[in-house]
C-alpha cells in the first residue's frame, strides 16, 4: 500500500544556532527507513509527469521503486544513466520548481521529496561502492571541454561513456567550477564534488587545471592538437555591480570573490592565505541563492549582524524557499523593499555604512514582476563595515574575444542552437556561458544535449 501522508518526511538538520557557527553540512540526510517511507508516497504514475520536469530526464519513478524494494544500488544505477552528478543534484537542484512541481502528490499535499531521495541514493552508493566505473573502449576520437563546472563535467562524462578521449581544460587550480568556488561547504561538501570528479576520471576523462583558454591555449589551437569538437562550458564568472558611489571602498566584495575566498581558498580557516576582512555588520545586496550563500557564510565567519538588502518584497525573492527559511533560522536579517544608492566610507577608504532608499512595488515590468519604485523622502543609512554585491554575473569575454566567428548576444553570452551548436562548426556551448547565471541542473542538461550533438557531428565526418 502507498504511503498517503500529505507531508514529506522531514529532512534532519543541524540546530540553526549551532550550524550558523560552523561550515558543516546543514542537512543531515535521510536514514534508510525515512527514505523507504518517503519512496512509498510515490504512486508510480504511468505517464511519469515528474520526468518531464527533470532537465536530464532521470527515470524518477523507476529509481524510487528500487528504493521501495530497498535496492539502493539499483536505484543509483538508474539515476547514473542520466545524471553525472547525482550527489550534487540531490543537494542543490531546485526540485520544487522542476520535477517535484509536476508530482501529482503535490495537488492535495506536498510532492514526493524527489531531491532528498536522489541525495540519499547517491550518498548510499558513495558509502558502499567498492569499484570505480570502468573506462569504455576508445573509439579513437578526441573532444575538448572548456570549464570543469556542471555543464562541462556532464558533457565530458557522456562523451567518455561513448568511447571518446576527453580532456577538460579548467582555468582554476581545482575542478568543479561553481560547485567548488560558489556553493558553500555547508550546502555542498567539497568531498562530494571531488568524489564525483574521480568517477569521471575513472571513465577516462582527463582534467588539465590552470589552463586559461584564450591565454594559455586558444580554441583554434585545440583543433590543431587533434580535438575534433569543442564544448565551451566556461560559466558566467564576471560579477555585475550597481555602479553607485563607494563601490571601490575597502570592504566591498562581489559575491563571486567573497565566496571563492571562503569556499575554494578556505578563508574561514586560521592562517588562511586569503583572509577576509573581520567584519561585524555585513550587507548582502541581492535576493538570489548566491546572496543567501554569501549572507550565511558571513554569519559563519563571525559577523554579528548580516542583512539581505533586496529591492522587492519577501514573496518576490528569487532564492529557493528552503534557502530563505534556513537563512531566517540562522539569524539573517531581511531588509526587503530596500535599495542601496551609495556606500559610505571614512578617510582610510574603509566601509562605514550604506545609504539606502525605501521602495514600493508598482506596475509589472517586462519580466511580469511588479517594478520597484522609490518612495519619496525615504533615504536612510545602514551601519555596516562590509558590503557584498550579489546582483548577477556575466560570461567572461576572454573566449569570445580570442576566437573568431563566435557570435554572442548583447549580454555577452554565446549564441547556441537547441543542440548547443554555436556559430562555429564543431564548437558547442552550454550552461551559464549561454544562458547567463542559471541553475546547476539546467547547465547539466545543456551538457548532455551537446554531448549527443557532438557525437553525431563527429560520426557524420568519419
Amino acid at each position: 500500500m502507498p504511503n498517503m501522508s500529505l507531508k514529506k518526511n522531514e529532512m534532519p538538520v543541524q540546530d540553526p544556532m549551532v550550524r550558523n557557527g560552523n561550515f558543516l553540512e546543514v542537512a543531515l540526510g535521510y536514514t534508510e527507513e525515512q527514505a523507504v517511507n518517503e519512496a512509498e508516497r510515490c504512486l508510480n504514475c504511468k505517464n511519469k509527469p515528474c520526468v518531464g520536469g527533470c532537465p536530464v530526464a532521470i527515470d524518477i519513478p523507476a529509481f524510487i521503486m528500487k528504493i521501495k524494494e530497498r535496492d539502493f544500488e539499483g536505484a543509483y544505477q538508474i539515476i547514473a544513466k542520466s545524471s553525472a552528478l547525482p550527489a550534487v543534484c540531490g543537494r542543490v537542484c531546485p526540485q520544487e520548481t522542476q520535477c517535484e512541481s509536476k508530482c501529482v502528490r503535490g495537488i492535495k499535499g506536498e510532492p514526493v521529496a524527489i531531491g532528498r531521495l536522489e541525495r540519499f541514493v547517491a550518498d548510499w552508493h558513495n558509502a558502499h561502492a567498492t569499484e570505480k566505473p570502468q573506462k569504455p573502449e576508445s573509439n579513437g576520437h578526441k573532444c575538448a571541454i572548456i570549464g570543469a563546472g556542471p555543464s562541462g563535467l556532464t558533457c565530458a562524462g557522456d562523451l567518455a561513456k561513448m568511447g571518446y578521449e576527453v580532456t577538460i581544460f579548467e582555468a582554476l587550480h581545482l575542478a568543479g567550477g561553481v560547485l567548488v568556488y560558489g556553493i558553500p561547504e555547508f550546502r555542498l561538501p567539497k568531498k562530494i564534488v571531488a568524489d564525483e570528479i574521480e568517477n569521471l576520471k575513472a571513465l577516462g576523462v582527463k582534467v588539465e587545471t590552470n589552463v586559461v583558454i584564450g591565454r594559455t591555449i586558444e580554441i583554434d589551437e585545440l583543433f590543431e592538437m587533434g580535438y575534433e569538437s569543442v564544448f565551451i562550458g566556461s560559466g558566467a564568472g564576471l560579477p555585475n555591480f550597481m555602479n553607485i558611489p563607494g563601490e571601490n571602498l575597502k570592504g566591498v566584495y562581489s559575491a563571486n570573490e567573497f565566496l571563492t575566498r571562503v569556499n575554494l581558498m578556505k578563508s574561514y580557516r586560521k592562517g588562511s592565505d586569503t583572509p577576509i576582512k573581520d567584519c561585524k555588520n555585513v550587507a548582502v545586496v541581492g535576493g538570489g541563492n548566491v546572496a543567501m550563500d554569501a549572507a550565511r557564510s558571513a554569519k559563519r565567519l563571525g559577523a554579528e549582524n548580516v542583512y539581505i538588502v533586496y529591492r522587492r518584497g519577501m514573496s518576490e525573492l528569487p532564492a529557493r524557499k528552503e534557502e530563505v527559511e534556513h537563512a531566517e533560522e540562522e539569524g539573517i536579517i531581511f531588509k526587503t523593499l530596500t535599495n542601496p544608492v551609495e556606500i559610505l566610507g571614512d578617510e582610510h577608504k574603509l566601509v562605514t555604512g550604506m545609504k539606502c532608499v525605501e521602495m514600493e512595488l508598482g506596475e509589472p515590468d517586462a519580466s511580469g514582476r511588479r517594478r520597484p519604485i522609490v518612495k519619496p523622502d525615504s533615504e536612510f543609512v545602514i551601519d555596516v563595515d562590509c558590503v557584498i554585491m550579489s546582483i548577477g554575473t556575466s560570461p567572461n569575454p576572454l573566449i569570445r574575444n580570442t576566437t573568431k566567428g563566435l557570435d554572442t548576444n548583447k549580454w555577452g553570452c554565446l549564441i547556441a542552437d537547441e543542440n548547443g551548436l554555436t556559430s562555429r562548426e564543431g564548437i558547442y556551448a552550454g550552461g551559464d556561458a549561454v544562458t547567463g547565471a542559471a541553475t546547476v541542473i539546467l547547465a547539466m542538461g545543456a551538457g548532455k544535449t551537446a554531448a549527443k550533438a557532438m557525437d553525431e557531428y563527429i560520426r557524420s565526418k568519419n
